[in-house]
């Protein structure tokens, strides 16, 4: 065998790859010098985790030869551990084989038809191979020591590998190290509940640093880019951007509760317009923060802006933003720098963007729950996300809004990362009081305060206790600017098409909630966007909208997708009431920031028959529906911040919730996490199913397909192309056109309850095979962009009728 051993396919070499593994992990230390993980077992690590790689049948798949038989290279890796050096040097037992099963699980592979037989013999071969390899261990091996002996101690110098008379040595690990098809679990029956958690936080902190550290030299990515900027560009934006609009401007005091409490866990509460990302931001400071939220289109929003008027510069070394569709997103980035002749990336920067920001690399990431959280089921692979976590400031926002599901895993899982040292901050306009209760009840420690809020009068509420209707929504409707949310998609429709048939011109009428095709419903967010935009009322904007000719009277009606997501300043609005915190948010889309000068009412809520309550497929919880409405019987008139809170604290107190079925679930799930998880049994694509509960399917309606099959079926074509046979540049052309045609198919998709389709005739479906993973599905149904999608079933009020 010839002395070159090879790494990848690409030419790199063990040598090289590992010595790119070694560099990560010393710039990883230069910017995170205080992590909780032994340096010397992380540096063993790295320099252990690939040379099984050495192996024949391995490096003859690289020249293209494969071979039967062929074992994983991480277990063929654990050869190479000098375990009885190491015993004799300051290493104990757990540290062995935190070390063993770290190097021989690097990549999560199925070692359960493994024999102990082949594994002995994979090893025994090896050795011939290890000799021609003698030179590059001895450079490692003074590699090792050079970084120790500089770093930790001095002059140290034994043996990692059991190298005698100048020949490799290698032979399988006692089994008290590792044992094949073994793990180490958070619960061990043998050691005590203390050394259990050691062990176990010493591997989690292992493992995860080691995959992050090899992913990052796999994709020649820095391991971690440094937050060295965040603290002077909150500067700048407080002096160029706040204190340009007013001298006397100054961080609030919500801004400067963050800044104080940089070093604890906090829950705060702020009214909405309080500044919550700006405080966000000064509490993670020059440190590696995510900065997370509910929704996709607010996540999108806050990335724009901070990007935009905070950063600003080298945005490709210190802000990501972490969805399903992110690659998208910054394609789309790309083609607006393109259109505007600016300065944009090519492709090797766009792809090195990319993967930092899916390595978790970049100082702050805008990002959905599921990209961190999803490590409460500890899948395989769930090390990368807890170790990168626990030297990371996660932010928060709108906790208030996830599902009782959702919220278990959040509660779970910080009490997960902060025992591992991680921070987080809670930040909300309302705040359920169950939830810091469960916060204590986990025994996580957190600071709070009162809650900030002001005394602007925003909102005068009058409830009535009648079906909503389009009746009372015309007689209101008087040269102003009117919201109607509803609980369902039907009941939204419905309430359009009263308005139509009452006389409402069509123009100043809008319907928006989730059945619309993405590139419609973006068309129509950034309408609404634009109608009720709260600048509305500055001089210049006041102009630049005469100049446009905007229409400033009209009736929008939305569903849930418009409770907090977007940026609204209705004049009045009409809702049936969901529950207190949906009500509340709702409430937000009206007199965002203005101040209610008269005694007119300004919000409407209607108690009476409301949709999406009372079907099994109900999309709002019907004790709480009920508690909410008992709170709101006694209410007319102005409605503080500060009686806000009072009401939230009465409905969705533990005192007040803890005989209900949505307590009862959400403790329920919590306990499920702590006790009946037992890690590495579910993989990747089980949790993230679990997690993002994924009940929904993405179809193209038929009259869309049929309209644009021209552009669809090209970019089915750039789907199908393979890469076999091109070069590295062609590779990443046709990766840059593949994510941008997915991205012009995704523009005409929209997401069906999977309960709705499975009941749909199979007549109605036609399948589209792009490749073995992917599939378009065209429904013969109706669309049009005034109302969105709408089946073509017989019982389609059953449906309907439980759809935001």
């Amino acid at each position: 065998m010839k002395n070159e051993f090879l790494a990848k396919s690409n030419g790199e070499t063990i040598m090289e790859h590992t010595e790119n593994l070694i560099n990560n992990f010393k710039n990883f230390f230069t910017i995170y010098s205080e992590i909780n993980v032994d340096k010397e077992l992380l540096l063993l690590a790295c320099i252990y985790h690939d040379l099984g790689k050495i192996n024949k049948k391995f490096q003859s798949k690289l020249s293209g030869q494969k071979q039967n038989g062929e074992l994983p290279h991480g277990l063929l890796s654990t050869s190479f551990i000098d375990s009885k050096s190491l015993s004799e040097n300051g290493f104990d037992k757990s540290d062995i084989k935190v070390l063993s099963y770290s190097v021989a699980l690097h990549h999560e592979r199925d070692l359960s038809e493994i024999s102990e037989e082949d594994f002995s013999s994979e090893i025994e071969l090896m050795n011939i191979e290890a000799d021609y390899f003698l030179k590059y261990l001895e450079k490692l091996q003074n590699i090792y020591f050079d970084y120790v002996n500089k770093n930790i101690e001095e002059n140290l110098k034994y043996s990692i590998f059991k190298i005698e008379n100048e020949k490799v040595k290698l032979k399988k690990l006692s089994k008290k190290y590792y044992k094949l098809n073994g793990r180490i679990y958070s619960q061990d029956f043998i050691l005590s509940e203390k050394e259990t958690f050691e062990t176990f936080q010493k591997y989690v902190m292992l493992k995860g640093l080691l995959n992050k550290i090899d992913y990052a030299a796999s994709s020649y990515i820095p391991v971690e880019e440094k937050n060295d900027f965040l603290e002077e560009k909150m500067d700048d934006f407080l002096k160029n951007v706040l204190k340009k609009d007013n001298p006397k401007n100054d961080w609030n005091e919500l801004q400067k509760f963050m800044i104080r409490n940089q070093n604890e866990n906090v829950v705060v509460v702020a009214q909405t317009g309080y500044g919550k990302t700006e405080a966000g931001l000064l509490w993670i400071g020059n440190n590696k923060g995510f900065f997370t939220l509910p929704l996709r289109v607010a996540i999108n929003s806050i990335f724009s802006r901070v990007k935009n008027q905070i950063v600003i510069e080298k945005l490709e070394n210190r802000i990501g933003l972490l969805h399903s569709d992110f690659r998208e997103i910054y394609i789309e980035d790309i083609k607006k720098k393109e259109k505007n002749n600016l300065e944009k990336m090519d492709n090797d920067e766009l792809f090195m963007y990319m993967d930092k920001t899916k390595q978790l690399s970049l100082p702050l990431t805008v990002c959905t729950i599921d990209q961190l959280f999803d490590f409460v089921f500890r899948a395989p692979g769930f090390e990368l996300k807890v170790a990168t976590l626990s030297y990371s400031k996660v932010v928060i926002d709108e906790i208030q809004m996830y599902s009782t599901d959702l919220l278990a895993y959040l509660i779970y899982g910080l009490k997960y990362i902060t025992d591992f040292g991680g921070k987080f901050a809670i930040m909300t306009a309302t705040l359920p009081g169950i939830i810091t209760d469960l916060l204590k009840k986990e025994e996580i420690k957190f600071v709070t305060t009162e809650p900030f809020i002001n005394d602007k009068k925003r909102h005068n509420l009058k409830v009535l206790k009648e079906v909503i209707n389009a009746k009372f929504i015309k007689e209101n409707y008087k040269d102003n600017k009117i919201l109607v949310v509803c609980n369902t998609v039907k009941k939204s429709k419905q309430i359009y098409e009263d308005l139509k048939n009452l006389g409402i011109e069509c123009k100043e009428l809008n319907l928006l909630h989730s059945r619309f095709i993405k590139k419609d419903r973006a068309e129509k967010e950034k309408e609404i966007s634009e109608f009720a935009n709260p600048k509305r009322f500055k001089e210049n904007v006041k102009k630049e909208r005469e100049l446009k000719n905007i229409c400033e009277n009209g009736i929008w009606i939305g569903t849930q997708v418009v409770e907090a997501s977007l940026d609204l300043d209705f004049d009045i609005l009409v809702t049936e009431l969901s529950d207190l915190n949906g009500l509340f948010q709702r409430m937000g889309r009206c007199y965002r920031n203005r101040e209610i000068l008269d005694e007119k009412y300004n919000c409407y809520v209607f108690t009476e028959e409301c949709s999406g309550i009372k079907s099994s497929k109900a999309v709002i919880d019907k004790e709480i529906h009920q508690k909410s409405k008992e709170a709101l019987i006694n209410i007319d008139g102005l409605l503080t911040e500060k009686e806000k809170l009072e009401l939230i604290d009465k409905v969705y107190s533990t005192e007040s919730l803890k005989d209900t079925e949505y307590y009862g679930k959400l403790v329920k799930n919590i306990y499920a996490l702590k006790n009946y998880i037992v890690e590495y049994e579910k993989t990747k694509s089980e949790v993230q199913k679990i997690f993002r509960n994924i009940a929904s399917r993405d179809i193209i309606p038929k009259i869309i397909y049929r309209e644009n099959k021209k552009e669809i079926k090209k970019n089915i074509e750039i789907l199908q192309k393979k890469a076999k046979g091109l070069n590295e540049k062609e590779r990443k052309n046709l990766r840059s056109e593949k994510i941008e045609a997915r991205r012009e198919i995704n523009q005409f998709k929209v997401a069906i309850p999977e309960y709705e389709f499975d009941d749909i005739s199979p007549e109605q479906v036609e399948k589209i095979e792009i490749n073995d993973y992917e599939t378009l599905i065209i429904l013969d149904c109706d669309y049009s962009y005034e109302k969105g999608f709408e089946v073509k079933i017989k019982n389609r009020d059953f449906f309907e009728d439980n759809t935001f």
